[in-house]
């Protein structure tokens, strides 16, 4: 045998797809989709327009759609991350059941089916907005930031903010103050959310090399920003009824939300640094998802009284 056969490399062969109909839905981050059309869903309920269900269909539908492609574009672009860590490693593309090309082609074709259907059927304001979303998230954030600062998630947070933004903008073709304030919720829950889940998935984004906070500035830091973002935006969570667009019911709900995402905030500040379990971290973690959605289902109905009062069914 010739040295050039011994140490020859061989070529492989391109793979097959082995990607099911779970594989692709998958691909839709379905937990992040629901909660992304939840809250568009509020913001579309909240504006002062007269409900059309039609068009409110072709919204929402539009606005899933536009998640979904953007997790796909997400995926297609992190799998070499994706697979190192354990969260994320079963995901299609990194575990191998599907090709790269597949995640990006349906990722693309999502996205302009939505922007579009958004655009020509209900109005193009709302598109516009969907398509900076998609942008935003499948490139600012997981192209650049994601692995650049570990501002990733402050500044990123900004496409999961948008939906209430997009929802109001389809039902009244415009952006209102009351749609920034629902924006400004979600953008300031983001990151006391996920850094919660950095600090006991430190282990994971350190071996895929992304700059989470407390991979970069410690745990102790991280901590405090926790609590400092909590004490922001528990009152912001407030603001809809001290500007008398929501009751003093959706006030009540949403003041003793803020009280309790401080108290956990407050437990992982405390927290010691020897504790290797991070139940503090977990807990609150826990409840900043029950936060976000207490906050807009109190909203939600809120908005739905105001709509039956109106109508004189209440």
């Amino acid at each position: 045998m010739s040295m050039v056969e011994q140490t020859a490399t061989p070529t492989p062969e391109v793979g097959l797809s082995e990607a099911t109909a779970g594989d692709f839905i998958a691909l839709l981050k379905p937990r992040v989709m629901s909660l992304v059309v939840f809250t568009a869903f509020v913001g579309l309920m909240a504006a002062p327009t007269p409900f059309d269900p039609l068009f409110s269909a072709i919204a929402i539908l539009s606005i899933a759609i536009g998640a979904g492609a953007s997790g796909a574009l997400n995926m297609w672009y992190d799998a070499d991350i994706d697979r190192l860590m354990s969260r994320t490693a079963r995901r299609p593309v990194p575990a191998g059941r599907m090709l790269p090309g597949e995640a990006l082609g349906f990722g693309l074709v999502l996205s302009f089916l939505s922007v579009m259907t958004l655009g020509l059927l209900v109005n193009w304001l709302a598109a516009s907005l969907l398509a900076f979303t998609i942008f935003f998230y499948a490139v600012v954030y997981t192209m650049w930031l994601k692995r650049w600062t570990p501002q990733n998630i402050v500044i990123g947070g900004a496409a999961g903010a948008f939906p209430p933004v997009v929802g109001w903008a389809a039902a009244t073709g415009s952006v209102s103050l009351e749609s920034i304030i629902l924006f400004s919720i979600i953008f300031l829950w983001t990151p006391p959310h996920f850094w919660a889940l950095a600090l006991f998935k430190s282990g994971d984004y350190g071996r895929a090399g992304i700059p989470m906070m407390p991979n970069v500035a410690g745990e102790a830091s991280t901590r405090l920003q926790i609590f400092i973002y909590t004490l922001i935006v528990s009152p912001i969570g407030v603001l809809p009824w001290v500007l008398g667009y929501a009751s003093a019911g959706y006030g009540i709900v949403a003041a003793a939300l803020g009280v309790g995402f401080v108290y956990y905030a407050w437990g992982v500040f405390r927290m010691a640094p020897a504790d290797r379990v991070m139940l503090p971290a977990k807990r609150m973690f826990g409840f900043s998802l029950l936060y976000l959605f207490g906050i807009f289902a109190a909203y939600l109905a809120d908005s739905l009284v105001a709509r039956f009062l109106q109508a004189g069914i209440l």
